[in-house]
């Protein structure tokens, strides 16, 4: 099997070419998945993902994870699956650096697909 290309992802490197919000980078592709980094700061929008489930992972910082009936925060090493259907709002009231993994079909505003925070096609880091 050759294992030629194949490197290891450093976060630290990845996250400091983000200078941005809200905008998700491509790292890693698995199995019709993919891994992705963002820099979250203030509130996003409240959307829902109709046919995909969405884990986010907090790398440093941390936010809020809104949903309907209660607010989560997440610390850096902590992380939380949101099911398909679910409607959630993301709030960073200090910057936070989060890896997603979800499905490559996913796009990041869900219902919302023609918001102007809505990102389609995703640089890759």
């Amino acid at each position: 099997m050759e294992t030629q290309g194949l490197d290891k992802v450093i976060l630290k490197e990845k996250f400091s070419q983000i200078q941005d919000h809200w905008n998700p980078r491509i790292v890693g592709e698995l199995n019709g998945q993919q891994v992705k980094l963002a820099k979250f700061l203030g509130p996003f929008d409240w959307h829902h993902h109709e046919h995909e489930d969405e884990f986010f992972m907090v790398i440093k910082g941390e936010f809020e994870l809104h949903l309907r009936d209660k607010v989560v925060t997440l610390r850096p090493g902590e992380f939380m699956i949101v099911p398909r259907g679910v409607e959630h709002k993301p709030v960073a009231n200090v910057e936070a650096e989060v890896l997603m993994f979800e499905p490559a079909s996913t796009v990041n505003t869900g219902n919302l697909e023609h918001s102007d925070r809505t990102r389609k096609d995703l640089e890759r880091l």
